[in-house]
């Protein structure tokens, strides 16, 4: 199996944040879609702190959600602005790592 280069971004938001009547995460996945970016995939943690907690989140309150989009480096720079601007609307705040993957196929 030949692997390739690849870029990974993962996105954290707030599990309540909404973009109009949907979730915010629900709104970056779909982008993400339009733009045909290889994948995407929807994570929701149960305990966490960080940029935008003060004390530990626990379950049942307000949870972390980690989106991970997987593409080349060149249309995860292409979705940036879109993400800026979905996260902006949504009066939000996120936080997104960005990094070097090799990704491949096991069929």
């Amino acid at each position: 199996m030949e692997l390739k280069q690849s870029e990974m971004l993962r996105i954290f938001v707030a599990e309540q944040t909404r973009y109009g009547h949907h979730p915010l995460y629900e709104e970056i996945v779909r982008e993400a879609r339009i733009m045909e970016l290889a994948g995407a995939t929807v994570l929701k943690g149960v305990l966490s702190y960080g940029h935008d907690a003060s004390k530990v989140m626990e379950m049942g309150s307000n949870l972390p959600i980690v989106i991970e989009l997987v593409d080349s480096v060149e249309k995860i720079e292409e979705f940036m602005p879109i993400l800026q601007q979905l996260v902006r609307d949504s009066s939000s705040r996120a936080m997104i790592t960005r990094e070097s993957v090799r990704t491949g196929v096991i069929e």
